[in-house]
C-alpha cells in the first residue's frame, strides 16, 4: 500500500537544518469570575461552573462562555446544569422538578440534547430513560461530530467548531494532566511490531479487534475540525472505529457505518501508512470500546504533548526507541516521522536528541529509518501489560469516555 500524500505535521518545524517540534504554545487563559458577565444569563453561569474544572473542562473565561452559549439554549441549559453529580444518570421527572417544568418540557429537551445535538449520554427509554453528563473533551466534542460524511455538518456544527478551537488553543488541558488516569493507550504500528519478540497481544490490533464481532467506522472528529478551519494535515479521516454493542448503536442512529473486521484491519492499516498511529480505550463498557487514528497536528490529545508539552494523559508506551550512533546518518526522517516532535535532528551539524517524555512508543520512527536500521525498539523495564478495566453498562459513562470519575 502506498503512502498516503499528506502536508506533513505543522508542530514539526525545519530551519537552518533542524528539525524538530516547534516552541510550546504558552498557555494563555484569562481567567473570570461570574460577576464578569453580568449580561449572560445565569443558567450558562451554571453549566460553566459544573462542566468545568471539576471535570476535566475549562475555567471561567470568554471562550468557554462563547462555545456554551453557542451549543445551549437558554432553556437547554436550564435542565442542563441539574446534571451536576449525576453518577448514575436522572431521569426527566427528575429534572422537572429541580428547574421547575413540566416532566414533558424537560424530556423533550434532554431528548434534544442527547439524540440531535449529542451533548449529553442517555440510557433507557420512556419514564426510565436516563440522561448522564460527560465531560467537554475528551466526550462531547467528540460525540457532536461523530458521523460519516462531512456533508452532513450543518452551520450550528461547523460554529461549534470554529467556537471551540480558539477555547482548546488557551491551553486549558494542560491544566489536567497528570491528575486523572489515562483513558488511552497508543500502539505501536504494525510494521514495527511484525518480528518483535517481545510484542505482547495486547499490542497488537488484530488481536484486540479479535474479541468483537460488531464493527462501525466514521470520520475522525480533529481532523474534521483541522479541515473546517483549513489547518487539515490530509491524511484520511475515516478510521475512527467503534467496536461491540456500542457499534449497533452508532449504526442504528447513522452516525457511523457498518464494517467487517476486514475493513477494519484494512482501515488500520491505510492508516498506519498514512504516517497515522491507533489508540484504543483503557476502559470498556458493555461490551464495547473505540480505536481512532490520530495525527500529531490535529489530534487534541497528542497536541497536549506536541503543541503544549503537557504529558500526562496517555498510558505508558510498551517499546522505546533506541539508535545505533554508527548507523545513524542524521538524515531527520524520525523527526519528520514522529507525531508528538519527540526527535530534534540537526542533519548539519550531525547532531540528535530525544525526549522520552513524548514518546507514546509508536514506532513510526523505526518504519522511517528502515533504509539506515539505525533505530531499534526496545521494550521499556518493568513495563505491565495493561488491563483493560470493564464496566458493566449501567455503570457510569463517564469512565467508559475518559476515566473522569464524577466529583462527589
Amino acid at each position: 500500500m502506498k503512502d498516503r500524500n499528506t502536508k506533513g505535521n505543522r508542530l514539526i518545524q525545519i530551519k537552518d537544518g533542524v528539525i524538530g517540534p516547534i516552541a510550546p504554545r504558552p498557555v494563555k487563559i484569562d481567567i473570570r469570575s461570574p460577576g464578569d458577565y453580568p449580561e449572560v444569563p445565569k443558567v450558562y453561569l451554571d453549566v460553566a461552573e459544573m462542566w468545568g474544572t471539576k471535570l476535566g473542562g475549562p475555567p471561567l473565561c470568554d471562550q468557554y462562555i462563547a462555545v456554551l452559549r453557542h451549543l445551549f439554549t437558554e432553556e437547554e441549559a436550564g435542565v442542563f446544569r441539574h446534571l451536576r453529580g449525576a453518577v448514575t444518570g436522572m431521569t426527566a421527572e427528575a429534572i422537572a422538578k429541580a428547574e421547575h417544568r413540566t416532566v414533558e418540557d424537560a424530556a423533550r429537551l434532554m431528548d434534544v440534547l442527547a439524540d440531535e445535538k449529542h451533548i449529553v449520554l442517555a440510557s433507557g427509554t420512556g419514564e426510565k430513560r436516563k440522561y448522564y453528563p460527560q465531560p467537554l473533551i475528551p466526550g462531547a466534542w467528540e460525540t457532536i461530530l461523530v458521523r460519516t460524511s462531512l456533508d452532513t455538518l450543518t452551520d450550528w456544527h461547523k460554529k461549534f467548531v470554529e467556537l471551540f478551537l480558539p477555547l482548546y488553543e488557551t491551553g486549558f488541558i494542560t491544566l489536567h494532566a497528570g491528575k486523572r488516569p489515562p483513558g488511552i493507550r497508543y500502539l505501536t504500528v504494525g510494521q514495527s511490531l511484525e518480528n518483535h519478540p517481545m510484542a505482547l497481544p495486547s499490542d497488537r490490533l488484530g488481536e484486540i479487534f479479535d474479541q468483537y464481532h460488531d464493527f462501525a467506522v466514521g470520520l475522525c472528529q480533529c481532523r474534521m475540525g483541522a479541515q473546517i478551519i483549513g489547518e487539515y494535515c490530509g491524511r484520511p479521516m475515516d478510521n475512527c472505529i467503534t467496536m461491540g454493542p456500542l457499534a449497533v448503536r452508532l449504526i442504528e442512529s447513522g452516525q457511523m457505518r457498518r464494517i467487517t473486521l476486514k475493513d477494519t484491519l484494512e482501515i488500520k492499516a491505510e492508516a498506519e501508512a498514512s504516517g497515522l498511529v491507533s489508540w484504543t480505550m483503557g476502559y470498556e463498557i458493555g461490551g464495547s470500546n473505540t480505536s481512532c487514528s490520530c495525527c500529531g497536528c490535529c489530534c487534541m490529545m497528542m497536541r497536549s504533548i506536541g503543541e503544549f508539552n503537557a504529558p500526562g494523559y496517555m498510558a505508558p508506551p510498551h517499546f522505546m526507541p533506541e539508535v545505533d550512533a554508527d548507523q545513524c546518518t542524521y538524515c531527520g526522517r524520525c523527526a519528520r516521522a514522529c507525531p508528538m516532535g519527540a526527535w530534534t535532528v540537526n542533519t548539519k551539524d550531525k547532531m540528535l536528541t530525544f525526549e522520552a517524555v513524548r514518546c507514546i512508543g509508536c514506532g513510526l520512527c523505526y518504519v522511517a529509518c528502515e533504509k539506515e536500521k539505525a533505530i531499534t525498539l526496545k521494550p521499556v523495564p518493568g513495563y505491565e501489560a495493561p488491563t483493560v478495566r470493564k464496566l458493566e453498562r449501567g455503570s457510569h459513562p463517564l469512565e467508559s469516555i475518559s476515566g473522569v470519575k464524577e466529583p462527589k
